[in-house]
């Protein structure tokens, strides 16, 4: 089964809506149509809003706490408070500490629809100090995860992204000169 974005979805509901009501010929009817559509549409809305959050769970960036009164608060969780606070994309640096000798490979597979997240974050990665491989493959010799996940969160392309811990890579030799590690 392809999955559909929120807008994707909408577009095919007012396609059906459309379609539907060119075939009806009372008024009853069109009215009928008009309140299903509306009401597909609100379960739309909250789907979207019922997957981010659970993407939000995911990450254990936020908590949930039910009230006595059938309501329920979103709140920052203790690592939501931190990387909410600690990061700022125009100031964020990696830390460069002693190389332990394993390499950082962060891998994307990103669609051309989010071709703009896309080359944000090929610039940010390069930003940091990445070093690109390949248009989708950067190298970066140091600790870099909790800046990495914070990116990726922030753009919410958590599926199209990969980090890999590597000890070996073939290239290793121009890439210690490069990251001046030799």
């Amino acid at each position: 089964m392809i999955k559909h974005g929120s807008a994707q979805e909408k577009i095919l509901l007012l396609l059906l809506g459309g379609l539907a009501l060119s075939l009806v010929k009372s008024p009853g009817g069109y009215f009928k149509i008009v309140k299903n559509i509306r009401a597909e549409w609100k379960k739309i809305n909250r789907r979207s809003l019922t997957r981010s959050i659970a993407n939000l769970y995911q990450s254990n960036l936020i908590k949930q706490r039910s009230n006595g009164d059938g309501t329920v608060t979103f709140i920052l969780s203790k690592e939501g408070r931190e990387v909410a606070m600690t990061y700022n994309f125009e100031e964020m640096v990696i830390s460069k500490t002693k190389w332990d000798k394993k390499w950082r490979i962060v891998m994307f597979d990103i669609p051309e629809k989010l071709k703009k997240i896309r080359d944000t974050l090929r610039y940010q990665l390069k930003r940091l100090g990445f070093m690109e491989l390949q248009r989708s493959v950067f190298v970066f010799p140091f600790e870099c995860k909790n800046e990495l996940e914070y990116i990726i969160e922030f753009y919410n392309i958590k599926k199209h992204v990969r980090l890999v811990e590597a000890h070996y890579i073939d290239n290793e030799f121009d890439l210690k000169h490069k990251f001046q590690l030799a």
